[in-house]
Parts: C-alpha cells; sequence; structure tokens
C-alpha cells in the first residue's frame, strides 16, 4: 500500500462538474491499494500520514503534522500508484487490488481517517476525477507499508 501526500494549500476533486471533495490547508493523499494489502497496512500508513511532520513550525522548519495543524486531509484513490512501470512502455497493472478488494480497503481507510481526524473528504472511488490543488512547497513523499 503506498500513499502519495502533497503539502496543499487547497485541493478539489470534481466528477461530472459536481466538487465531491474540497480541502484547504493540509494533505492531498493519493492511495494505492496492492493485491497484499489488508486493514492493518491501512491503519498503519494512515497513521504515519496524519502524524508525519511536513508542516513548518514557528522556525519554518517541517516540525508540525497534520494533526498539529488540524488542516484537512482529501483521500483519493489511485490504482496506478500499484503500477509496474519496471520493464516496456506500458505500466502492468497486475500487483494492484481487484476493484472490490480495492474498495473495500479504501473505504476502511477512510472510516479510520475520519474517526482519527476532524477534516476529511474524499474523492470518488472508480470514478473519472479531476483533481485540482495547489501544492505549497512544493512538498511530496511516497509513503509505503
Amino acid at each position: 500500500m503506498q500513499a502519495l501526500i502533497q503539502r496543499v494549500s487547497f485541493a478539489r476533486v470534481v466528477v461530472d462538474d459536481d466538487v465531491v471533495g474540497e480541502i484547504d490547508r493540509g494533505i492531498l493523499l493519493f492511495l494505492g491499494i496492492e493485491k497484499h494489502d489488508d486493514p492493518a497496512k491501512a491503519d498503519r500508513l494512515l497513521k504515519k500520514a496524519l502524524a508525519y511532520r511536513i508542516f513548518p513550525d514557528g522556525d519554518d522548519k517541517m516540525n508540525l503534522s497534520l494533526q498539529d495543524i488540524g488542516g484537512g486531509l482529501l483521500v483519493v484513490s489511485q490504482f496506478t500508484l500499484a503500477a509496474d512501470t519496471q520493464k516496456g512502455l506500458r505500466p502492468s497493472f497486475s500487483s494492484a487490488a481487484t476493484p472490490i478488494d480495492g474498495e473495500n480497503l479504501y473505504n476502511h481507510f477512510v472510516t479510520q481517517a475520519t474517526s482519527l481526524h476532524r477534516n476529511v473528504k474524499t474523492g470518488q472511488f472508480g470514478a473519472d476525477m479531476k483533481i485540482s490543488l495547489l501544492n505549497d512547497g512544493p512538498v511530496t513523499f511516497l509513503l509505503n507499508t
């Protein structure tokens, strides 16, 4: 399981011209789920993302977490993070979770996030989403379980 996190000034997800999720300052988290992932891995990854210190403190050092600043968390499923890109010119998705398993684990991740953090928004699993964001920094990290 992977989470690509970006520190953002704002982020928005649009599906069919409707805004389905939007945050101001916080983290845009793209979640990639693979076949071998399970709820325990999702829980560990979520706790790491919420506690990861990527926001500046008073000395402008990355020393504060999303929980410290009370920022928004926008969770977007992105199966392309599970792609194998080592061979050829076309990605392979053989290691990605099935759509049913992926959606179940995504829903688990979102439910846990909502129970641990007050400001959680989401994209729409399996939809063609348009993402708008202003990356702050830019600050982007790939977290793995």
